[in-house]
């Protein structure tokens, strides 16, 4: 049986801002990991962290405003931002270069950073991300970008993350989120109390629907298509994609494997948006073989 590998957990100055990040590991290539809206490093790379770290230095910043990094009021949160932040975050780090995962929106992160500042990315990992295909947006989404609506609503799921049973948040969260499988694992009572601290951070509220309103002139989402910018790419590119997905269809997933020869596609079975957390074991076999190739 392999060795636990101990993860530490900290925060770093990146310019203005203290960034907490979750680290450890040593091993090349150095791992970067880039988590989706309304998530962090520490909650979203859970399961994948400690199987990842026996072979590499991993690195799982929260993005700011996500997470415990500070949450700037006024904060010019999108995502070009987010992707400037990282950059800045490896060279406070002393790396040149990185293999770097993103999920969902996080993966639009990542394919910003691997197209603007291609010499930092060795190795590109997507999983179930935006970028790739015009998502299948719930009604929440829409209601997010309203003045007044967007903040009643994270009110209620404020208010619900508090006081709602579990039970009944991993109802909602099969229904709206995309998570299908294994849901009292993959939504447990660990990651709910990280849910609560999050909801509860001051500042967080106005961050995700910043981010959220950013993304609103593209076409609700759509116009965050970068399909047709995906030969720009020459790093060796992995897609996982959780078959169920019900945000982002996994026929985004066929289409850039297509577009990009070379590339590699594992999509695994029964899982919803989150593979990483709903099938950890198949997820991390999969990246551990990509980042070992």
């Amino acid at each position: 049986m392999a060795t636990a590998v101990r993860l530490e957990s900290g925060f770093v100055k990146v310019g203005r801002l203290s960034v907490h990040h979750t680290y450890g590991g040593k091993g090349a290539p150095p791992v970067l990991f880039v988590h989706g809206l309304g998530s962090s490093g520490y909650i979203e790379w859970r399961f994948t962290l400690p199987a990842i770290a026996r072979r590499h230095r991993v690195l799982a910043p929260d993005l700011p405003g996500f997470g415990r990094t500070d949450k700037p009021r006024g904060g010019r949160y999108g995502i070009a931002y987010f992707a400037r932040a990282l950059v800045r975050y490896l060279d406070i780090q002393e790396l040149a270069r990185v293999a770097v995962v993103g999920t969902s929106m996080g993966g639009r992160v990542a394919l910003e950073l691997a197209l603007r500042a291609p010499g930092r990315v060795e190795r590109l990992v997507l999983v179930n991300a935006l970028g790739l295909g015009r998502p299948q947006l719930q009604l929440l989404y829409p209601l997010m970008f309203l003045p007044r609506v967007g903040e009643a609503a994270m009110h209620v799921a404020k208010t619900a993350v508090r006081r709602v049973p579990p039970a009944m948040i991993r109802r909602f969260a099969a229904r709206y989120a995309g998570i299908t499988a294994d849901l009292e694992r993959t939504m447990d009572d660990a990651y709910l109390d990280d849910l609560r601290e999050m909801y509860a951070a001051e500042g967080y509220t106005d961050a995700y629907l910043s981010t959220v309103r950013s993304m609103a002139p593209a076409g609700l989402f759509g116009g965050h298509d970068l399909s047709a910018s995906l030969g720009r790419l020459k790093m060796p590119v992995q897609l996982i994609w959780g078959s169920n997905d019900p945000l982002f269809p996994v026929a985004h997933a066929t289409r850039a494997h297509q577009l990009l020869p070379g590339s590699r596609l594992a999509v695994i079975e029964g899982a919803g948006h989150t593979p990483q957390a709903e099938r950890p074991d198949e997820f991390n076999r999969v990246l551990s073989r990509f980042l070992a190739a």
